[in-house]
């Protein structure tokens, strides 16, 4: 059995609102399924070089929140970091959610009164926006 780390995962029971993703019933089947596909080309571009198995969630944040998104439903959020970037987590059905919490070790993040997160702003950046397609189209054949 699978061994989550992933903040909220205990309360993560909220139900898919979709049938797209065989298999994917609740964020932790979302996270074991990404767990297989997360690998360096999903990983934000500047953080590649320090991507490896054992942290498999850097930089995977916003193109995991909005796939989980489309999956559960709900709301993106970001906690500001420093350098000005946004990390994104999900609320959804009333379970707030953050399926790539680990790859910030045992630092505590402030997940209170963040603010919104668009596709909008982050697809504009395309190789975002490709790295998010190709993650939904290798969950997509992980569920066949």
């Amino acid at each position: 059995m699978m061994e989550y780390k992933f903040y909220g995962w205990e309360r993560a029971n909220v139900s898919a609102i979709t049938e797209e993703y065989p298999g994917i019933k609740t964020p932790k089947d979302l996270y074991d399924a990404l767990s297989c596909i997360w690998c360096e080309y999903t990983c934000a571009p500047r953080m590649r070089k320090d991507w490896s198995r054992e942290n498999k969630t850097l930089g995977q944040c916003s193109i995991t929140a909005f796939l989980a998104q489309d999956i559960f439903g709900g709301n993106v959020y970001g906690v500001l970091r420093e350098g000005g970037n946004y990390h994104c987590y999900n609320v959804a059905g009333g379970c707030m959610f953050d399926l790539t919490s680990e790859q910030f070790g045992d630092e505590i993040l402030n997940y209170e009164n963040n603010p919104g997160q668009s596709r909008e702003v982050h697809f504009a950046k395309e190789e975002k926006r490709k790295r998010y397609e190709y993650l939904k189209e290798e969950l997509r054949k992980y569920c066949r």
